[in-house]
């Protein structure tokens, strides 16, 4: 069931986040942070997490870094998280509901499309690979080529004019709260589906009215 209010929405273009959104990786993600911060004789608590989640890898590692007053250089531990996903991702992250679906509908439309997301390209790169979507996303965004990282706008203002469509007429496709104020600060339209193991409805309802219970509801909006 949608919360969301509009029917028909047409749009040039839809840029995808990815971790949480197409996959169920932030599980995974929390699986990592945890054993990097637990080895090190720390208590990764939700607070903490509540801090991070969205956010580009450096821009994270830098809050954890401060925050446990960690020894390593943020660099260091950035390149240990990375390899700890790059272990995970081909046996653990699966595709969340209604994502191929989600996948084949722009492919069949041949509409406009890329990712915009807060990892690295080494783990966009990788997840794609995991699931056989290569050739699905030739436009690939990772939030560490701008300035800023997720909330900010930076990477779905890149994605837009990558795909060559004003940002106005893109739907923005999250699950984050951070990921949603960033497509919203672009001027795009989002759609929300949740990611319940960090977020709720209600809070993805005080950044955008188009909140879903997964990406099938999103293509029924889309197709009915």
């Amino acid at each position: 069931m949608s919360d969301a209010t509009n029917n028909n929405p047409t749009f040039a273009a839809i840029i995808f986040d990815m971790d949480g959104l197409l996959v169920d990786s932030e599980v995974i993600w929390y699986k990592a942070e945890k054993e990097l911060i637990e080895s090190r004789g720390r208590e990764y608590t939700e607070e903490v997490r509540e801090n991070i989640i969205g956010k580009r890898l450096d821009e994270f590692m830098t809050y954890l870094h401060d925050h446990y007053q960690f020894t390593e250089t943020v660099a260091d531990l950035t390149e240990e998280l990375i390899q700890r996903m790059l272990t995970l991702i081909a046996n653990e992250v699966e595709a969340r509901p209604g994502a191929q679906a989600m996948i084949d509908y722009v492919l069949e439309n041949d509409i406009p499309h890329a990712i915009a997301s807060s990892s690295s390209m080494r783990i966009i790169e990788a997840t794609l690979k995991a699931h056989q979507w290569e050739a699905a996303f030739p436009i690939r965004c990772s939030a560490d080529d701008d300035e800023h990282g997720k909330p900010a706008p930076d990477v779905y203002l890149r994605a837009a004019k990558r795909v060559g469509v004003d940002p106005t007429r893109c739907l923005a496709l999250e699950d984050s709260p951070n990921g949603a104020r960033a497509a919203v600060a672009a001027g795009m339209t989002c759609y929300a589906v949740p990611d319940l193991s960090h977020t709720t409805k209600a809070i993805m309802q005080t950044i955008t009215p188009h909140v879903f219970d997964s990406l099938n509801d999103v293509l029924d909006q889309l197709t009915t």
